[in-house]
């Protein structure tokens, strides 16, 4: 099929790459943090993800809160379980090879998964709160796409300033480089795993709670976005905190110039072309892995 592509399309596309890239990114570098900091592959990353979704839609259909104001419940209520995850499960394959812990997770996605059918079904259900577009010219910016790109992009500043900045986050960073060396310096490592576990779960159900508003939820919404995060990691680093943020705008626009081209089915396909190329010409990503 023959396209012709315009600027305006050209344009439209790359906007909708970058508030896609900027969503993407945020809950990749939750997924980022748990490999930089304790080698373990989280499976159940998309799961948690998914749990926050279903925090906004409760709120705003039982109490009527507003969406985005859930952030401010379903971050903490997912650290706190991201917490028990990790003090419970997730400790006892930290020193484990990799396998390890991508079964343990992958049991722990499954678990949660099979729980949110039985406690919520697998009905659809959407928070229809912010629809339209704003058209400024010849772009059309989606409502709901443009304030998720917007809180996605604070959430993830506020994240790396968290790490650069803050005793805490240096200590996060110090155990990624040498865990060793971290507890020669005094730092409590456990509690350090403890946190940063808590932390990407935050982040997953931030991820959650703004896709709420853009798509319909359902149990099973998680695994797609375990992979896109997976895939993040790859392009950016498996590791390395700002390829997360590359990654994920790379993703973003490498899906959308493929929906302008290709039909749905094979744009789905592209991202996991992407990664077998990724894994094949440079397996350490575009920034190299494991840099804080």
């Amino acid at each position: 099929m023959n396209v012709i592509v315009t600027p305006a399309m050209l344009g439209q596309v790359v906007i909708s790459g970058i508030l896609a890239g900027a969503l993407y990114a945020m809950v990749a570098l939750g997924l980022a943090l748990i490999f930089g900091v304790m080698r373990v592959i989280n499976i159940a990353h998309g799961p948690l993800l998914m749990l926050g979704a279903y925090t906004t839609v409760f709120l705003y259909g039982w109490l009527g809160v507003n969406p985005y104001l859930s952030l401010v419940v379903s971050m903490p209520v997912l650290f706190a379980l991201g917490m028990l995850l990790q003090r419970t499960l997730v400790f006892r394959v930290v020193d484990a090879p990799e396998l390890s812990s991508l079964l343990l997770t992958f049991g722990v996605s499954i678990a949660l998964v099979n729980l949110a059918q039985l406690a919520f079904t697998s009905d659809l259900r959407a928070v229809e709160y912010l629809t339209g577009s704003y058209v400024v010219g010849a772009f059309a910016f989606s409502k709901s796409r443009l304030v998720a790109f917007l809180f996605a992009a604070a959430i993830s500043a506020a994240a790396f300033l968290f790490l650069q900045k803050t005793k805490l986050g240096k200590a996060i960073r110090a155990t990624a480089q040498s865990r060793d060396v971290a507890m020669v310096c005094g730092i409590n490592v456990e509690r350090i795993h403890l946190l940063t576990f808590g932390l990407a779960s935050a982040l997953a159900a931030a991820g959650g709670s703004l896709i709420a508003v853009i798509v319909a939820v359902q149990p099973e919404m998680g695994q797609i976005w375990t992979f896109k995060s997976f895939l993040v990691i790859v392009l950016g680093g498996a590791g390395n905190y700002p390829g997360a943020l590359l990654g994920g705008m790379l993703l973003g626009l490498i899906e959308q110039i493929a929906s302008l081209f290709l039909t749905t089915q094979l744009s789905e396909a592209v991202a996991y072309i992407l990664l077998v190329l990724v894994l094949l010409v440079r397996p350490t990503g575009l920034l190299g892995g494991r840099q804080t």
